[in-house]
């Protein structure tokens, strides 16, 4: 025996059936902080918190790309 049921709602009723919370108010913030990244460019020290935080490795991972950038650096001025 087989029982099909289909259902038929919105996302934000789906959301609201499991319970999930509504996240809308920290998504808007998100896309404003984003927005304002992009309108005003990014600053060194944001660069470097968010390659931080996409640093699988912590510390040793900060390491390895400040030693990439570093050799990249000394590459592009050693032509001149």
């Amino acid at each position: 025996m087989k029982i099909t049921v289909d259902v038929d709602c919105t996302p934000e009723e789906a959301r609201r059936f499991i319970g999930l919370p509504d996240l809308t108010a920290v998504h808007e913030a998100y896309v404003d902080q984003m927005k304002k990244v992009v309108a005003e460019g990014i600053s060194p020290e944001s660069f470097e918190t968010m390659i931080r935080n996409w640093s699988p490795m912590g510390e040793a991972g900060m390491s390895l790309w400040r030693t990439m950038f570093d050799q990249m650096s000394r590459a592009g001025g050693a032509g001149k």
